[in-house]
């Protein structure tokens, strides 16, 4: 099924959601599609037309649809029409911006703001916002600013911050809502202000996971995996695994671009694992004194989601160096793909060992995903990869129909990938036989 047009980073950078026989998607131009599943027939579209920087997406609950528009608002759509319901703004300066795919749960809508937007990047002052919408009405419930500091770290006219760019994992049980967040800005620093020097001290509470109380937003405890980052090492991806052995132990897993996969404890933070995962180079450096060649870089470490089954958790990642300067801040430029093979890591949730480890070809930033005795990703480059799960073994490969940027769905024995990169994004169904 086509995704006609392209964004910074192809078309789609996001999951599609099944539900029953539908699928539903959100492109980078905001456009929302409807999909019979077993046809790929279109069932209806929205059409928002408008640049997204990427990750968006979609969630569904209560018969709605919830999407990013505009990089400014959460909408609901009719999931049986398209129709919109209703649309909130969540911005709070004209350039910080939504860079996340929606999470309905228990009445709420979860969203974040960040300071990257069509319109800027990291301008001083922007600070990314945790949002709770009420899903029926979109009136905001609570915030949770995630910068502690109310002056950004002393300099507000320089740094900026924060915000999450993918969903949180969310623990009915104990009523939290567990959210990783992005870094601190300016990295490396400035002519001014080298080494970060305009943001003294942690800055909290960037590179952080951050568990909240799910119905009132406030903060029931936090753990920091990189103080004062120069490096852009967001820590935003998390999950919740439960660890089968003896009592059932559940954990809380936290990961991202510093190439790290921690395990927490969910009753207070406390840190039970970490495991490098990836190539490592430098990334240690608490001040840089001259140009230096960093792994993970802007561009490595874990960039998409993680799978976690039995106890075990499935990441990918992305070996891109950066070269960075302790006087010259470097957002994005200095992001190379293709330069050394990615990896495909099992790590034991329990013990933090590594179970086994596969090098791939290309760069895999798109997630990983466990069906059945498989691990599944695919690559930039255009490859979809299917692992043994036990093993790691690469069992198959499959060349797809343009670069993939985003992290499949699957129901049964039906994958459906987002494959974003190319001249023709497209959603695309495979049958696992």
């Amino acid at each position: 099924m086509p995704l006609p047009g392209s964004a910074g980073y192809g078309n789609a950078s996001t999951t599609p959601l099944i539900v029953g026989n539908t699928v539903y998607v959100q492109d980078l131009q905001s456009n929302v599609r409807a999909i019979d599943l077993s046809s790929g027939k279109v069932l209806w579209i929205h059409n928002y037309n408008t640049f997204e920087v990427g990750p968006d997406g979609v969630a569904v609950g209560y018969g709605r649809v919830y999407v990013q528009k505009n990089s400014q608002e959460i909408a609901a759509l009719d999931a049986k029409t398209g129709r919109e319901i209703w649309s909130t703004r969540l911005t709070l300066t004209k350039t910080d911006g939504i860079d996340i795919q929606p999470t309905v749960v228990a009445g709420l809508v979860l969203a974040s703001t960040t300071p990257i937007s069509v319109r800027d990047q990291y301008k001083g002052g922007d600070r990314g916002v945790l949002w709770a919408l009420d899903a029926r009405t979109g009136k905001r419930v609570w915030t949770f600013d995630t910068v502690q500091s109310k002056t950004l770290w002393g300099h507000p006219e320089i740094n900026s911050g924060g915000g999450a760019w993918y969903p949180p994992a969310v623990d009915l049980k104990r009523g939290l809502v567990y959210w990783g967040i992005a870094n601190p800005a300016p990295f490396s620093g400035t002519a001014e202000f080298p080494n970060g020097s305009s943001r003294p001290g942690p800055n909290l509470y960037t590179d952080s996971l951050v568990a909240l109380h799910l119905r009132t937003g406030k903060l029931a405890w936090f753990y920091q995996e990189t103080p004062h980052d120069l490096f852009d090492y967001d820590f935003v991806l998390t999950a919740i695994a439960n660890t089968p052995g003896g009592n059932l132990t559940q954990r809380v897993i936290g990961t991202g671009k510093a190439g790290h996969v921690v395990a927490l404890d969910p009753i207070n933070g406390k840190k039970l694992i970490d495991t490098p995962v990836g190539m490592h180079q430098n990334d240690n450096l608490k001040r840089l004194t001259s140009p230096t060649n960093v792994l993970p870089g802007e561009f490595g470490g874990v960039l998409t989601p993680p799978a976690v089954a039995d106890g075990t958790i499935y990441v990918a990642a992305v070996n891109a160096p950066s070269t960075y300067y302790p006087n010259k801040t470097d957002f994005f430029a200095g992001a190379t793909l293709g330069q050394l093979p990615g990896q495909i890591e099992a790590v034991d949730a329990r013990s933090g060992r590594v179970l086994w480890d596969t090098p791939v070809d290309g760069d895999p930033l798109g997630g990983t995903l466990v069906l059945g005795d498989l691990v599944l990703t695919g690559t930039f480059q255009g490859t979809i990869i299917a692992l043994n799960r036990s093993t790691g073994k690469i069992v198959r490969t499959m060349t797809a129909p343009g670069g993939i940027n985003g992290w499949p769905a699957a129901t049964h024995n039906t994958i459906v990938w987002p494959i974003g990169i190319g001249k023709s994004p497209s959603l695309v169904a495979y049958r696992l036989s």
